[in-house]
């Protein structure tokens, strides 16, 4: 899943379309949560919503669009309720009825970018007073729909922009099928908001929470916690948005396979970085704003809503341990109804310099659509800001993240060197991680991907078998330029191990090929795989192969398949031996 902004967001060119659906006067009044209640109270202004993009995968009329919308929100009651400013200043909330609308074309101007033209949509449709504040958008293009679903965040998380995008490609296929668009009703969001107002009447908040709480908020200066570095004038400043692609998807599994050896989450071992990044270049432990999701019981799990609370996470120590200990303690200070947490603040105490750490684990979740297939983009609007946020999520792709601050030359500076150190210390410790490691026979080897300063070695190493003088090159510019390509092909792994000594002892280069035949089934192919002479009968190879079957198994395959010579009886032999069978022919030619 691509996190952007909608500034960054790139849109094919076409008709930009909103459905204007028809809503009620106001009906029953509802319970108004606390983050609810913070967010509307500050009125309506641009740059309130979020969104999610998905491109697709079917031609479908705009006719049959709007029905299936309509029968999600039928499903959703958070997207049939509406705020209003009460007497008071402070937002109530509604219950309305939503009724089927018509299509509006929004325009696009000469030489307005198509992304800042919905982005003015959105700006105005998705406000916190708009009734209703959600807007369902798609842009036609040549090259198909792209769906835009977006709403005010009062009403939903992205969690619940997950849930709605499922939905809506599940009432297309029963559109396609010619199924009715029905589905049963998601408990609503107001249920949650009532039921956490009930668990105070119960008991209310344990002592020690509200200690807790005190403590890292008196340590933060009496407010929420700060970016712990300068970040110039505190006001709000024009944003800037960073995104990084952190891990890759063999990163980000040799970075689990450390925190699961060091027996913390993933997160945890995140939490480890960041506290010695915070230590090493501001000298403070690490202290976070850490939003929680409220979702503890599976009721909730395809629900729509705001269902986040926000926690503290304080971590002094870059220990896996001690970071797994304040990530539990963050999880149980949010458990419990800030409203009454924070009274003795009047509220969340927030100052300019708010520091905010999300992180969100896509794997884990129990709702999933085919963020790939469908090019989803979760979109957040443009604001101005004085704070710093910062977002991670993991992924099967592997691990990025969004980081947004005020565009000052102090933020830019400090900001900016925070998290250079920060991704640097993630990947230095995903390429040291224990699922690089082969013991063979009391030894240790390191398996790592290749760089071109290693393809001298590589070759030499292709060469030195009994094949290799009749086809191996001295030409070590040809080596180099293949390597080039190799490593421009994402399918593509080559690999080197190194000994004790940081030595180049073999490699193996590893491909995934999805394919249909096998019903649909991936393979791994696994080439070139050659150990030095005076590591040969040790146990290496072995240890190789199993590797790259994990390897595969990380990449979805479910089959394994080699090729080498007829006359080399000692391979095949090897290859045999664990258990791969010569159940089919291999055809060569020379092209």
């Amino acid at each position: 899943m691509r996190l952007t902004n909608v500034t960054h967001l790139r849109l094919p060119f076409g008709r930009l379309w909103g459905y204007d659906v028809t809503a009620s006067a106001l009906g029953r009044r509802l319970s108004v949560s606390f983050d609810q209640r913070l967010h509307v109270g500050r009125g309506d202004r641009p740059g309130s919503w979020m969104a999610l993009s998905i491109r697709l995968p079917m031609p479908v009329a705009r006719e049959v669009l709007a029905d299936a919308w309509l029968a999600v929100i039928a499903r959703h009651g958070t997207l049939r309720t509406a705020f209003v400013p009460g007497p008071d200043g402070d937002p109530e909330l509604y219950e309305i009825d939503i009724g089927p609308g018509a299509w509006a074309e929004h325009e696009i101007a000469a030489g307005q970018a198509v992304n800042d033209a919905l982005r003015v949509v959105l700006d105005s449709y998705c406000s916190p007073y708009r009734r209703p504040s959600h807007r369902l958008c798609v842009l036609e293009t040549a090259a198909g729909l792209t769906v835009v679903i977006a709403a005010d965040h009062s009403h939903v998380d992205m969690w619940s922009l997950l849930v709605l995008a499922r939905d809506l490609l599940s009432m297309l296929t029963k559109a396609k099928d010619g199924q009715p668009l029905e589905a049963g009703r998601a408990p609503a969001f107001v249920e949650h908001t009532q039921a956490l107002i009930e668990l105070l009447d119960v008991g209310g908040v344990p002592d020690h929470v509200r200690h807790r709480w005190a403590d890292i908020i008196n340590d933060s200066g009496g407010v929420m916690p700060r970016f712990p570095l300068p970040l110039g004038a505190p006001e709000p400043q024009p944003e800037r948005v960073e995104v990084r692609d952190v891990f890759d998807l063999d990163d980000g599994a040799a970075f689990a396979a450390q925190a699961r050896d060091d027996g913390v989450s993933t997160l945890a071992l995140a939490v480890v970085a960041m506290t010695a990044v915070t230590r090493e270049l501001a000298g403070t432990p690490l202290r976070a704003v850490f939003p929680v999701h409220s979702r503890f019981d599976h009721n909730w799990h395809d629900s729509v809503g705001w269902f986040i609370t926000n926690s503290v996470l304080e971590s002094a120590v870059a220990e896996p341990r001690a970071a797994a200990a304040a990530v539990k303690e963050a999880v149980q200070l949010g458990s419990w109804p800030l409203a009454d947490v924070l009274a003795p603040w009047g509220g969340m105490p927030v100052a300019p310099g708010m520091f905010a750490i999300s992180w969100l684990d896509l794997r884990r979740l129990p709702v999933r659509i085919d963020a790939a297939g469908l090019r989803a983009h979760t979109v957040s609007a443009t604001i101005k800001t004085d704070g710093v946020m910062l977002w991670f999520i993991l992924d099967e792709s592997g691990l990025h993240l969004r980081c947004r601050y005020p565009d000052t030359v102090e933020a830019r500076r400090n900001v900016g060197t925070w998290l250079d150190l920060l991704v640097a210390r993630l990947q230095s410790n995903a390429r040291s991680s224990v699922r690089g490691l082969l013991r063979v026979s009391g030894r240790t080897f390191r398996v790592e991907r290749a760089r071109r300063d290693d393809v001298a070695a590589i070759a030499a190493l292709l060469s030195d078998d009994e094949f290799g003088p009749i086809r191996e090159t001295a030409e070590l510019e040809r080596y180099e330029a293949a390597y080039d390509v190799v490593v421009r092909n994402e399918s593509n792994y080559l690999g080197v191990v190194l000994n004790g000594a940081d030595r180049i002892v073999a490699t193996m280069q590893l491909t995934v090929i999805p394919g249909l035949t096998r019903g649909g089934s991936t393979r791994l192919q696994i080439e070139g795989l050659r150990v030095a002479a005076a590591e040969r009968s040790r146990g290496l190879g072995t240890a190789m192969l199993e590797w790259a079957h994990d390897y595969g198994r990380a990449h979805g395959a479910q089959l394994a398949q080699v090729t080498t010579d007829e006359v080399r009886e000692r391979a095949r032999a090897f290859y045999r031996k664990h258990g791969y069978e010569t159940g089919q022919v291999g055809l060569k030619r020379r092209l």
